[in-house]
Formats: structure tokens, C-alpha cells, sequence
């Protein structure tokens, strides 16, 4: 366990700009006694709904008190004070020229300064302590964090956790507990990379919020201004939907996530699956998480900026944050001497998994970071799109990436209270938590749980990051975290969360026995299983093949495989441990023709739409010219003789008075060019040559020995 306390500062810009609201800061101080009140003071004005975070800096000097207010939410910096009135330890203070008149009155003690702030009219509280005295405060309530985190983390089974907590542009604290590597005992560091899944989302829209900047985007204006091939399944959506709806859940698009898990199109063909994809919902109307449209997000970001999205992310922002380490891919990840291993926990034990390579998707979820590196993100966020001396976004630009889009629904309390749901915004989820408006987004990928929080108007934000995935880990520390530097009571929510871990399992093994309670017995498939076999197509998630695996059948969906076992009649379904866990618990039903030929196949792939068709296909080797020439020659039919020519790459069927292409339907069969209904089914021996064939019509099905 690793827990370093001491502060570390984040480059300071020394800009002089300032936008004052219109329920503008001010800030009177007074000394204590014949103590000087020279120094950094930090607080806030406790605004309807949020508190407005100011920094003040004073001089006290024989002539008297002078100083400076930042107020960093409104960009504003170095505002010079005025007009001081001091009696014993009361305060007044006022800033001229600022409309309603703001005026501060309160008291001063050795380390705080407290009291009331009015501007027209209006009355608010105001609250100072001293910049040295905050923090050893502030080091204090962080104290026995990394004690708590041992426990907590050893709770949850989660092998490694490392975290970060930034004040402005300071980091306060870092933490590292447990292991990257399990086997090799190699222990986790705030230098450690892991996989920040969708975390990833916030760095795109920054990403798209900067071609913004430039002119070359608008947020509301449609995709296909900039991406003219784009089109959804309903065309009118297609045509209106913008690239804010694209960053905000509002496509009308469930999720559809294996058109792209295990997936190697490029982002250029996903994009053109899209139209294939059933949506289920109107434009703009509920809230369904997306990742496709991040990931077309991210190509629109490549077709207007001119270069992949990795590169311009790059070089836009993790170069200008220092984030030298942080990449994109599982392989420049494994590079890097210092990366945490991927782990899963499956029936209670937490095991090893392969990475998943999610390159293609990479705007929605592939950035690969360690706390502090994403110390400089989160600064970058606090600070209103500045770091350091530069500024990477406009103030109103980056502080609308924070403001929210699309209501996830109905506000509701989270599993203790403590929360209140919002919305969604650009690239982050917006809350209330404990009375304090809180930005945030988490991210979950194959062996990794993270989750980036900021407290925006306290100035703080927080990176956890953990080497198993689907934990709740870090929601659960960055609670804790929350709690300690708000100075609020720290609540018990680890317990709550470990009892809803405890109810899921058992709910999961309820709904297995209920699932299986449906399942009829005593039924046989209507085939033999070879006559499943073959490949699959569906336009928007590709290629289902159906294998034979020993005794039994076996599943890839363009990469995604898994064992099959007969469920009843002509369903079978994915074996738990028998492969892909994404396919685990999977129905396939097979779906015959009306001569008893298998013609597709169908699975609930995505549970808001109706089930998603994939059609048989050719068999491959009829893209074989040698099979096809197997395949050539005399068939006898009753009272006729059938020749099969192989032309080109086509095969040709020839009857007296007749001449025929056959084009390549499903399995061995090829379809009559030109006429529907009629269609030539080649049949094999177990050696796979040719021994036969079936005409199948209208009026019947006529079959035909090969002549040798």
C-alpha cells in the first residue's frame, strides 16, 4: 500500500481574465486582532443550489489590507479588492463597480474568516480559511485513506486499486493498494497504466468541443453535413440526428454492443452498419447509452480534422497535459514496464483474462492511463479548459461540456439517498451528491473498472482505477474521498454495496433456475446437426458461423464463440464457461424453410428490439473455382439429363431447350438466376465430393444422380 500526502502542484496559469456573474463575488476581510492576514485563503459563497469556490490572496501591511479574488468558475482572475473596514475582529469589504453593490460583513478568527455576502439585495453565506490551514486539514481527513482502501479493496476481491485526489490545479493525495500482477506479486503504483474504459467518452467530446472552437463543427448541425454516407434504419433521424445527440444517448439507437465487441471492422464500416441496426425509440426521447455513437463521433472527428481521432487526441491533448505515457491500444499498454494485468471474477474467484483489444472503438472506450497522468485531465476540467499557461478550450465551451443534454429519466435517489440522478451532458454523467453538484463518468471494459469524478464548485476531482472489471470499487472510494475533503460524515456505503453484490448473485442463480424451469424436455432438433453448419449473414453485426465442435455445435460471431448445447427443439443455447462470457446464456433458434431446409437463425442479441435474423449464406468453398469444378458435370434426372458447366466463376445449368446461371443462395444450394422459387441443391458424400442433385420448384423437388 502506497499513500503519498504531500501536495504537488499542477502548472498555474497567471491569466488576468475574468468574467463576473451576475451574482458577482466579493469578499471583505478584516484582521484578527494583531494577527496578520497576509497569505492564500480559500472558500466559497454559498449560492442557491451550489457553492461558488473563490481563492483569495491579502496583503497586510502598515498602510493596511490589500488583495486579489480568483473565482475560477466564472474565469475569473487577480480581481483587485477594495475599500477594507476593520473593528477588532469584525470585517467589511466591498467591490467597486460591480453592479448590486457587493459588500462582505463577518468576522475573522486566527485561521477562518466567516460571514455574509450581499449583493443586491440578496444575502449568501461566505467563508474563508486559511490556504495552509485547509490543507493540513485536508491532510488530516486523508489520513487513514490508505488503510481504509486495504480494507476496502481485499472486501471486494479486487486485486489492484490506485487513486488520486486534485484540488485546482494541486494534487492532494495519491493511493495505491494490492497488485497489478497477481502471480508475479508486482504491486500497483500511481504510475500504474489500466484500462479507463468509457472514462474515454469525455476525451472525445473534448476532442469535438475543440474543432468547435475552431469553426470547423457545429454541435447542431446534422452528421451529414460532415459525413454524407452516414444514415440510420429510419431515414428521417438519419438525416436530423447532430453531433450533440451523437455524444448524449439520444439517437433513438439501443446499445447493439456486439455489433462491435470481438468485432474487426474499422470505424469506416461500422458506421455504415449503423443503417442496419433497428432502432427503438424517436429522436431526442429517452436516454440509451451508445457506443456506437461515440465511435461515430470519433470518425466525424477524423473526417473533420484531418487525422485519425488517436492522433489528434494526442496531440491536442495528452501531449499539452504531459500524459506522455497514456495510449490507446492493449498492446502499447503491455509495452509499458509499470501496467496492471486484466482480471475477472467468475462463480467467487477472481481470475487472469486475455486483454480486449477495442482499438476500433477507441473513441468510446480504449484509452489506457494512470492516476497521475489523468491528475492533468482532471485539473484540465477544474480549470475551466486551461492548463497551466495554456488553454486548450474556450471557458464557455469547456464548461458546457459539463452542462446536461438529456435526462436519464425521472430524477431518482440512488441505492442509499446520498445521490440524485440529473442527466447526461457531453461525455459525462451529472449528479448531486450530498447536496454538491458532481460530474462524473465511469468505464468498464474486459478486466478494468475505473471512474473519473469531479466536485466542480469545491474544486476537487478524483481518479480511482482498478485491474477488475464490473467492481464497484471505485464508486465506493470516490464516496469515501467525497465525504472526507467535503467534511462531511463518511458513510457506510461499502457495506450497502457488498450486501447488493451479495443480492445479485443470488438473484442471478434465481433467474438461471427460472430460465431453465421453461425449457422443455424430451425434444430433439428437427435435423441432423450437420445441417446447421454453415455461415450466417446479418448487414449490421456481420458473420454468425454455426461449427461442429466433437458431439455437439459451436457459435463465432465475427470472433465471439462459445459451445452450444440443444435446449429444446430447434433452440440451442451458449454454454456457461464454454467460451465467450459476453455470449454465456445466448438462444439460437434455427429457422427452416417450407421444405425443411435451415434458412436462418436468430438470437436476442439486443433485448429492446425483436430478435436480430442472420440468413444463411453460401458455402464458402463455392467461392472455390476447384470445388466448382467438382461440382461440374451430367446429372440424370428421371427424364432428363441435367449438365452442370463451370463459365467463368459461375456455374451454368443446361436442360434440353434450357440454360440457366446459378448464383450462390445458402449452403450448397444456388439460386436460378432470374427466377424465384427454382434453385439446385449439390449433394456430398462424407469425403465431400459430389454425388447428387436436387431441383427444387414449384411443383416439386426432382433429384438427379451424378454420372461418373
Amino acid at each position: 500500500m502506497d499513500a503519498t500526502n504531500a501536495m504537488a502542484p499542477i502548472p498555474r496559469s497567471s491569466s488576468s481574465r475574468w468574467l463576473l456573474a451576475a451574482a458577482a463575488l466579493f469578499l471583505a476581510v478584516a484582521p484578527a486582532a494583531a494577527q496578520s492576514l497576509t497569505g492564500d485563503w480559500s472558500g466559497h459563497i454559498a449560492l442557491p443550489g451550489q457553492e461558488l469556490g473563490v481563492v483569495v490572496h491579502l496583503v497586510d501591511e502598515a498602510a493596511g489590507l490589500r488583495g486579489t479574488i480568483d473565482i475560477p468558475a466564472q474565469d475569473a482572475e487577480a480581481l483587485p479588492l477594495q475599500a477594507f473596514r476593520r473593528d477588532g475582529q469584525k470585517l467589511e469589504f466591498a467591490i467597486a463597480g460591480v453592479p448590486g453593490a457587493p459588500t462582505f460583513r463577518g468576522d475573522v478568527t486566527a485561521d477562518a474568516i466567516a460571514g455574509t455576502f450581499t449583493q443586491g439585495g440578496q444575502k449568501f453565506p461566505f467563508t474563508l480559511a486559511r490556504a495552509a490551514a485547509a490543507a493540513a486539514k485536508q491532510q488530516q481527513a486523508l489520513a487513514d485513506v490508505g488503510t481504509w482502501l486495504d480494507a476496502t479493496r481485499a472486501m471486494f476481491d479486487v486485486p489492484g486499486c490506485a487513486a488520486i485526489v486534485v484540488k485546482g490545479n494541486e494534487v492532494v493525495a495519491t493511493f495505491a493498494s494490492g497488485q497489478r500482477d497477481v502471480d508475479a506479486k508486482e504491486a500497483v503504483g500511481p504510475d500504474t497504466l489500466f484500462a479507463i474504459g468509457s472514462s474515454t467518452k469525455a476525451f472525445t467530446t473534448a476532442l469535438l468541443a475543440m474543432l468547435v472552437d475552431d469553426g470547423k463543427l457545429d454541435w447542431d448541425q446534422p452528421v451529414r453535413r460532415w459525413l454524407p454516407e452516414f444514415a440510420l434504419a429510419d431515414a428521417v433521424v438519419g438525416e436530423r440526428l447532430t453531433p450533440r445527440d451523437l455524444v448524449t444517448h439520444r439517437s433513438g439507437m439501443p446499445r447493439h454492443d456486439l455489433v462491435w465487441y470481438g468485432a474487426t471492422f474499422d470505424r469506416a464500416e461500422m458506421v455504415a452498419r449503423l443503417r442496419h441496426l433497428p432502432l427503438n425509440r424517436d429522436l431526442r426521447t429517452d436516454f440509451q447509452y451508445n457506443n456506437l455513437m461515440y465511435l461515430t463521433a470519433g470518425h466525424l472527428a477524423e473526417r473533420v480534422g484531418g487525422s485519425p481521432w488517436e492522433d489528434q487526441v494526442r496531440a491536442r491533448i495528452l501531449q499539452p497535459l504531459g500524459m506522455a505515457r497514456t495510449n490507446f491500444d492493449v498492446s502499447a499498454m503491455q509495452r509499458d514496464a509499470d501496467h496492471a494485468r486484466a482480471y475477472r471474477k467468475t462463480d467467487g474467484v477472481v481470475k487472469a483474462i486475455p486483454y480486449r483489444d477495442i482499438a476500433s472503438i477507441g473513441p468510446a472506450g480504449s484509452i489506457n492511463s494512470s492516476v497521475r497522468e489523468m491528475a492533468a485531465w482532471v485539473s484540465l476540467q477544474l480549470q475551466h479548459g486551461r492548463f497551466g499557461e495554456r488553454k486548450l478550450l474556450s471557458p464557455s465551451t469547456a464548461d458546457d461540456l459539463h452542462v446536461v443534454r438529456m435526462a436519464e429519466g425521472s430524477p431518482s435517489r440512488g441505492d442509499d439517498g446520498d445521490v440524485v440522478d440529473v442527466g447526461y451532458a457531453l461525455g459525462w454523467f451529472v449528479d448531486v451528491y450530498r447536496g454538491h453538484r458532481r460530474v462524473h463518468h465511469g468505464g468498464n471494459i474486459d478486466g478494468f473498472s475505473a471512474l473519473v469524478a469531479l466536485l466542480p464548485d469545491a474544486g476537487y476531482g478524483f481518479v480511482v482505477l482498478t485491474n477488475l472489471d464490473g467492481t464497484p470499487l471505485p464508486d465506493v472510494v470516490v464516496r469515501q474521498l467525497s465525504d472526507r475533503v467535503l467534511g462531511l460524515e463518511p458513510r457506510d456505503f461499502r457495506s450497502l454495496m457488498k450486501r447488493k453484490l451479495d443480492a445479485g448473485a443470488e438473484q442471478a442463480k434465481s433467474g438461471e433456475k427460472e430460465a431453465a424451469s421453461l425449457r422443455r424436455t424430451g425434444t430433439q432438433p428437427s435435423r441432423a446437426l450437420d445441417d446447421y453448419v454453415g455461415s450466417y449473414e446479418h448487414p449490421g453485426y456481420g458473420s454468425m458461423r454455426i461449427l461442429r465442435a466433437g458431439d455437439g455445435l459451436r457459435v463465432d460471431l465475427h470472433g465471439l464463440a462459445c459451445d452450444l448445447e440443444h435446449w429444446h427443439h430447434d433452440v440451442f443455447a451458449c454454454k456457461k464457461g464454454g467460451g465467450e462470457e459476453a455470449m454465456a446464456g445466448t438462444k439460437l433458434q434455427f429457422l427452416l424453410d417450407f421444405d425443411g431446409e435451415v434458412e436462418a437463425v436468430r438470437a436476442v442479441l439486443e433485448a429492446s428490439v425483436p430478435p436480430i435474423v442472420f440468413q444463411r449464406g453460401p458455402d464458402p468453398r463455392l467461392r472455390d473455382a476447384k470445388f466448382l469444378a467438382q461440382l461440374a458435370g451430367q446429372y440424370a434426372l428421371d427424364t432428363a439429363m441435367a449438365t452442370i458447366a463451370l463459365q467463368g466463376e459461375r456455374l451454368v445449368l443446361t436442360l434440353p431447350g434450357q440454360r440457366h446461371e446459378l448464383e450462390p443462395s445458402r449452403g450448397l444450394t444456388l439460386q436460378l438466376r432470374g427466377l424465384s422459387g427454382y434453385r439446385v441443391e449439390f449433394l456430398l458424400d462424407d469425403k465431400g465430393a459430389p454425388t447428387g442433385l436436387r431441383v427444387h420448384q414449384p411443383e416439386g423437388v426432382f433429384a438427379a444422380k451424378k454420372k461418373s
